[in-house]
């Protein structure tokens, strides 16, 4: 059985979030991983982007605090994510079921937004996080993305 057999089985959720985390503690963001992604964690495959801040949070708070099936996504290659990011990876490696590159020539906005696309379209909805209501940010533009696939999105402002 591949990936994509078991997402007909199983909830995929895409998570979406913002890169500057700094304005919360670590415990916050735990707390808010608690109330919004644990009660979608059963029999769910998570796709997480590669990225800083919500992607390496999260990732790291579903590999600790679930039995959820972790895909990383990356618009490039692993080694193109900051250092942060193939920190988050890294830790978690026994935990991740797969992490797909995409492969993108260079790590600019394009692929970002590919990337994104990529996990909304295997996805059966998105958990966005985003820091600002400014629409022109990636969170926005996945959760817009979300919404124009008729997929359902659950936004929770950080």
């Amino acid at each position: 059985m591949t990936t994509y057999d078991t997402e007909l089985i199983m909830r995929a959720v895409a998570i979406t979030g913002t890169r500057n985390t700094g304005h919360h503690t670590l415990d916050e963001y735990a707390r808010i991983f608690t109330d919004y992604l644990k009660p979608f964690a059963h029999e769910t495959h998570f796709y997480i982007g590669g990225a800083k801040g919500i992607d390496s949070l999260s990732l790291l708070w579903l590999a600790g605090n679930t039995a959820a099936d972790l895909t990383v996504v990356v618009p490039c290659t692993t080694s193109h994510q900051p250092a942060e990011a193939r920190q988050a990876i890294a830790r978690t490696r026994d935990r991740i079921k797969e992490i797909v590159e995409l492969r993108a020539p260079e790590p600019k906005t394009p692929a970002y937004h590919a990337r994104n696309r990529w996990m909304v379209d295997h996805a059966s909805m998105t958990i966005g996080f985003p820091h600002h209501v400014e629409e022109s940010s990636g969170t926005w533009q996945t959760l817009n993305y979300t919404r124009d696939q008729g997929k359902p999105r659950l936004i929770v402002p950080v």
